[in-house]
């Protein structure tokens, strides 16, 4: 049976993806979940056993991703802020070795400790970055891989679910200060259209930011950014993900 949600980010959102509910005439949205589910299976790589977090787990399709590494987790933890996205993930994913609930990253606490964290397009939504990635530091084990994407082009003047952009440099810089080892990292590129945005004919863009002159008009910083990304980057989103690695001493 085919399960629904209705929360906030709305069901027709980016920031929501739910298999089974994708129509055929989604480009955007099947597009979107293909992104997300290639960064599960990249992560997916550097499953090793042992136990995994995924935080940020939303709907729970990349945490069985996770769970069906080659090399099987012991156990694998889903954390979602949102308690419908954990219930829906429990109801739908839950397993004998599977398990989810609701909660916030950067105040996640486990005495055990972690063998991989995976946290995807997670970062640009807190406030304070380094203190979520600092938090899974602290909870990776020694030789644990810690496995986080971002957009690394602009974003938060069309999104206002995101609060921080951020370029591959500024990314890795995170890693680097908490003493973190950088050992693989995968580029994605999503081109749109932009008269799409400007139509309003897209569905899955309903929840962007409404009134961007007025953004603009405010954040003239912002301006600069698009433009810039424009011109070098064209019309497309790009995404980082990277795999640090936590010293063994």
């Amino acid at each position: 049976m085919t399960k629904t949600m209705n929360e906030s980010p709305s069901s027709i959102s980016l920031e929501r993806l739910v298999p089974g509910t994708l129509t055929d005439d989604d480009a955007t949205g099947q597009e979107t979940l293909e992104l997300h589910m290639a960064r599960y299976r990249f992560a997916a790589g550097f499953v090793k056993g042992g136990r995994v977090l995924d935080c940020a787990c939303g709907v729970g399709y990349g945490t069985a991703i996770l769970a069906q590494a080659e090399k099987k987790p012991l156990e694998v933890l889903g954390v979602d802020i949102d308690p419908k996205a954990a219930n829906y993930a429990s109801e739908s994913y839950a397993s004998e070795t599977v398990s989810f609930k609701q909660g916030d990253g950067c105040a996640l606490k486990d005495d055990e400790g972690f063998d991989t964290i995976v946290s995807l397009e997670t970062v640009e939504h807190v406030p304070d970055p380094m203190a979520l990635l600092a938090n899974f530091a602290n909870l990776l084990r020694p030789g644990g891989k810690l496995i986080a994407s971002v957009p690394v082009t602009p974003s938060v003047d069309v999104n206002p679910y995101h609060l921080h952009d951020f370029t591959k440099a500024s990314f890795r810089k995170f890693g680097t200060e908490l003493g973190l080892k950088e050992i693989d990292a995968m580029d994605q590129v999503q081109p749109f259209s932009p008269f799409k945005i400007v139509s309003g004919n897209e569905a899955r863009l309903d929840d962007m930011r409404k009134n961007l002159i007025g953004y603009y008009l405010s954040h003239p910083k912002a301006v600069y950014s698009r433009i810039r990304s424009t011109l070098v980057d064209g019309f497309c989103n790009k995404y980082l993900t990277v795999v640090w690695e936590k010293p063994t001493s």
